[in-house]
């Protein structure tokens, strides 16, 4: 007989965004530290369900960078149980579709499928959780695979190529300057044993959230993940990562030529993340501002009046673990150059520190920023994959005040923002140059 391990329920609850007040967030941290997140959304027959696991490559060491995107891959490779690829042919024989991916902070798997078939996942989930196989022959062909994803999306693609090349200038002591796809020379070296190692450490239930969003008995679900994911046995606690980046004391540049038909600029500067500043907020509207969309700053000014750049956009990530930088990039015009296009994105930059911004502009940032965020609960991936990153930066209840803190933003807050943050002093710079 099979006794359930007991629970350390913690029961909260949440009225989540997209005024759909009867829905509420029930959680769970079982005895072996899986932490589960589960919000009913019967509007659809349909559920999804997702294993976050706390480990990405800023979790990987220097010679072995790669190594939890590899992981992610052979993931689908197979368990004494379910042999290689019959995940993926399980889910999509019962009309499901499944997915994953890597990022600095994180590994993601996630499936959509019939709220019927329920079980057949969460039974999935946690056999690869626990049993999977690391044949070393489909170590030694899922390694050509990401190979060749590599040179297909970094070395044959100028623009990638040179966001790594920066984000490398940028970052001299944190793990977040390595690509988180790793070095090729990493990729051909890592070896079975060290993904076996790194498997152990963290793909544990300590380690991970489970979240579902979709047609189900909150109650029900949770025993159901309680009895096949309980059994598990709890992992040791991973290292820590202790690495904090030196405050940059100076411009740093790189010029690279490559294949390519125009150059590209990207510029990068050193800026807080959620955990460690209450400037987060505000640089998230920030961002807006400038490259949210053909109705910002750089598209509206560079691109459509001036027709100085092809493409101009930029990018924050509120949701980063750490500190990581706030990005500029644009690809000049024929005819136009790279200088001259660095100097109007610094131009765009300083501005923002000597004028505010308009009433007109600030609400539409917020405006845009809101739909995105409500028109998200429309989706049960969405839902489920933002209740996993609030829970990571900090809680899952962070979700309700994450539009309040965004609506509190003034025009003041981004004038000091633009001054703290966005110095001379702290910003990289790349620029590509087609080669012949």
């Amino acid at each position: 007989m099979r006794i359930a391990i007991p629970l350390l329920l913690i029961v909260a609850l949440l009225v989540p965004s997209g005024a759909r007040g009867e829905n509420r967030v029930v959680t769970a941290t079982l005895d072996n530290g899986l932490r589960v997140l589960l919000l009913e959304d019967p509007r659809s027959p349909i559920v999804s369900f997702q294993v976050w696991y706390r480990v990405g490559s800023r979790n990987e060491l220097r010679g072995a960078t790669g190594i939890a995107h590899f992981l992610e891959h052979l993931m689908f490779k197979g368990t004494p149980s379910h042999g290689a690829k019959q995940f993926a042919q399980l889910i999509e024989e019962n009309g499901g579709q499944d997915n994953a991916f890597t990022s600095q902070d994180v590994t993601s798997y996630y499936v959509t499928i019939a709220a019927e078939k329920l079980d057949l996942v969460i039974d999935l989930e946690a056999d690869r959780m626990q049993n999977l196989l690391l044949d070393p022959k489909e170590i030694a062909s899922e390694r050509e695979v990401v190979i060749e994803e590599r040179r297909t999306r970094t070395e044959d693609d100028p623009g990638g190529f040179l966001g790594e090349e920066v984000s490398s200038l940028a970052f001299k002591a944190h793990p977040y300057g390595a690509p988180i796809i790793g070095w090729m020379e990493d990729i051909k070296r890592i070896t079975p044993d060290e993904i076996r190692a790194f498997y152990k450490t963290y793909y544990a239930p300590n380690n991970a959230i489970v979240v579902a969003v979709g047609a189900f008995r909150a109650a029900d679900a949770l025993e159901r993940i309680k009895r096949r994911f309980g059994r598990i046995p709890r992992g040791k606690v991973p290292p820590p990562v202790l690495a904090l980046e030196p405050p940059q004391n100076g411009e740093r540049r790189v010029t690279v030529k490559r294949q390519a038909e125009l150059p590209i600029v990207y510029l990068a500067w050193h800026v807080p993340n959620h955990q460690k500043s209450d400037d987060a907020p505000a640089l998230e509207v920030l961002s807006t501002i400038l490259s949210g969309g053909r109705a910002s700053r750089l598209y509206r000014d560079l691109v459509y009046q001036r027709q100085l750049a092809l493409e101009a956009g930029g990018d924050y990530s509120y949701f980063s673990i750490d500190p990581n930088l706030f990005w500029f990039w644009a690809t000049p015009m024929p005819g136009q150059t790279p200088e001259k296009l660095e100097t109007e994105l610094v131009a765009h930059m300083e501005r923002l520190k000597t004028e505010p911004v308009t009433d007109e502009e600030l609400a539409r940032a917020k405006n845009q920023i809101e739909a995105a965020f409500v028109y998200q609960d429309d989706s049960i991936h969405q839902r489920a994959s933002l209740l996993a990153r609030f829970e990571l930066i900090g809680g899952f209840a962070l979700k309700e005040s994450f539009m309040a803190k965004i609506r509190a933003v003034t025009a003041a807050d981004l004038t000091r923002v633009a001054r703290a943050w966005f110095t001379p002093d702290t910003k990289s710079v790349g620029v590509l140059l087609p080669k012949p």
